[in-house]
């Protein structure tokens, strides 16, 4: 979704095709498909997979926050994010470790519920953002995610999730993939 619009519209549609995306991966998967290391990082291709949904994740949780945020004087959201620019090292750390543990409990069938019912949640939500509440936004922490940018807006946040999956899909070392 380069060039296209940021519109609910569009956002729905992408999340619709990550979804059966998402679904074929982690069905076709061998299991050792899922213990190959990905490329390009220190995941396996199972842990990836995980990562990949997490992204879905934490646009749920960004959603209150930049709602919040965006209402607020632009120095409050600047402030937090640099804050939260001071705790990357740890939040690296984190994130990766969070995600290995994780992938070892929430994989196959389960992993599909929790990623449709998260989508479900997102989708749900977009179709009650007005058009104002897309557009307002909040500084990020930049250093955290590369596709996190100094400012971003709701409607943003929510194609984040769909920048972090396809970028993370192009390290998936998986045989079959579709």
């Amino acid at each position: 979704m380069n060039s296209a619009p940021l519109t609910s519209e569009a956002i729905h549609a992408e999340l619709e095709r990550v979804r059966a995306d998402f679904h074929a991966l982690v069905t076709e998967a061998t299991p050792a498909d899922l213990r190959r290391p990905s490329s390009g990082t220190r995941w396996t291709n199972g842990q990836l997979l995980f990562h990949m949904f997490f992204g879905y994740l934490i646009v749920r949780r960004l959603l209150p926050l930049v709602r919040l945020m965006g209402r607020l004087p632009d120095q409050v959201s600047r402030s937090f994010a640099r804050a939260l620019e001071a705790g990357t090292g740890a939040f690296h750390v984190i994130n990766y470790q969070s995600d290995r543990g994780a992938a070892r409990v929430i994989h196959g069938p389960r992993l599909i519920r929790w990623f449709d019912r998260t989508l479900d949640i997102l989708q749900a939500r977009l179709k009650t953002e007005s058009e104002d509440a897309l557009a307002r936004g909040m500084h990020m922490p930049v250093h955290w995610d590369p596709y996190f940018r100094d400012w971003m807006s709701l409607a943003e946040i929510y194609h984040y999730g769909t920048q972090h999956y396809d970028h993370h899909r192009q390290q998936l070392t998986l045989s079959r993939a579709p």
